[in-house]
């Protein structure tokens, strides 16, 4: 089989020749200080993984007078192109910072400006001022945030181009600046994860209102996806994981805008992941009853999540494919070729029965040794069907 015969054949829960063995995101600091800056498409046919090339394609709406930002640099890695318009203009300034880099946005309206902050090191970027500071900044953004939609075209060059080389992946929008792909997920990184949890119990109405409003922005997008060929299409996040919120909170203010979602995805013709790094076991049949093709990313306690993957395979195995599960921390750094093989081995034994696995570490990796990574590919390779 190809790479991408090979996803494709997991994906719909059969027997591939063997089992697919990929990464999530190739980060770009582990390219730079660890593999001489070589590429992503280079780095998997360095290591002989199942390749996966991420597609953003995002781009204004024609219809709404938007467009991109002018001022927005060259884009970085799956960083999203800023829309503007009118009367959504962005503006950043750059804060003087000992240690981080620290980016402040400000989103300019006709009623109000908006402020967020992010700060970055070499491995990744986080918020530090949430746009969302008063529960009225929700209304200003439902009346004047720009929307985008999909880039068919793009994506189906990228596919044209990429062949059966591996799979095309790509993502629901997240908040343009920076958030994730589902509902649950963007609230937290505009207001603050603790803050919203709070108000799921003070004020549950606002937070279905501020869920609603990015569930529309987003089904503006799911819909524009019609005859983009991509492979898999990520949804979630790690806010809506079982390590951070109750299932209680999941099944109210989660599932419903999560599962409208795949569905208005399975309509434009897209297959969908979901996407929990964090606790998954006490939610397991609540993603799977949603409906998505593919769940991850399975993390095992010891590295903070709490997924036993033969029970997980045992009891949602059988409706979804499962992606994920490796212990990327333990088993692709310090430690011995053989440990490596182990690991590998043990997710197969434990996920692999009947095909509908794709191995996987569980989320990114920024440092890992060079020769820990061979060990994981070859052990993987040799788990055929």
């Amino acid at each position: 089989m190809t790479s991408k015969e090979r996803f494709l054949t997991a994906l719909a829960r059969k027997m591939p020749d063997r089992l697919p063995v990929t990464t999530h995101h190739v980060m770009p600091y582990f390219l730079k200080t660890c593999m001489d800056g070589i590429s992503d498409q280079d780095f998997f046919d360095r290591f002989g993984l199942d390749p996966v090339k991420w597609v953003v394609s995002h781009m204004p709406d024609p219809n709404r007078n938007e467009h991109f930002d002018p001022v927005q640099e060259e884009l970085v890695s799956l960083e999203a192109p800023r829309i503007c318009s009118d009367t959504w203009q962005i503006r950043t300034q750059d804060f003087p910072d000992r240690e981080y880099q620290a980016v402040r946005y400000e989103f300019i309206t006709p009623d109000k400006t908006l402020t967020m902050m992010l700060k970055s090191d070499a491995h990744t970027t986080w918020v530090t001022e949430r746009m969302i500071k008063e529960k009225s900044d929700v209304d200003v953004f439902a009346k004047y945030a720009t929307i985008p939609i999909c880039d068919v075209e793009r994506v189906n060059r990228e596919v044209d181009s990429f062949g059966e080389k591996g799979m095309i992946r790509g993502t629901l929008p997240g908040f343009d600046v920076y958030g994730q792909p589902g509902c649950w997920q963007d609230a937290a990184v505009l207001f603050g994860i603790e803050k919203l949890i709070l108000e799921t119990f003070d004020d549950p109405e606002w937070v279905h209102s501020l869920l609603n409003i990015l569930l529309e922005r987003k089904k503006h997008f799911v819909q524009s996806m019609e005859g983009a060929r991509f492979d898999l299409v990520e949804y979630g996040g790690g806010d809506a994981s079982s390590t951070v919120i109750s299932p209680k909170i999941f099944e109210q203010f989660v599932a419903p805008y999560d599962a409208e979602l795949i569905e208005l995805a399975h309509r434009a013709g897209q297959r969908v992941v979901y996407h929990t790094c964090g606790g998954m076991m006490p939610i397991l049949e609540m993603i799977a009853g949603m409906n998505p093709d593919a769940m991850e990313t399975f993390t095992p306690p010891a590295m903070g999540g709490d997924v036993d993957l033969r029970e997980a395979k045992k009891r949602i195995g059988h409706r979804i494919c499962m992606v994920g599960g490796f212990d990327q921390f333990h088993y692709l750094k310090d430690c011995t070729r053989e440990e490596t093989k182990h690991e590998v081995r043990r997710c197969f034994e434990e996920a692999g029965e009947g095909g509908g696995f794709i191995l996987a570490p569980s989320d990114h990796f920024f440092d890992a040794d060079v020769e820990l990574i061979e060990s994981y590919v070859d052990e993987a390779r040799k788990c055929v069907y």
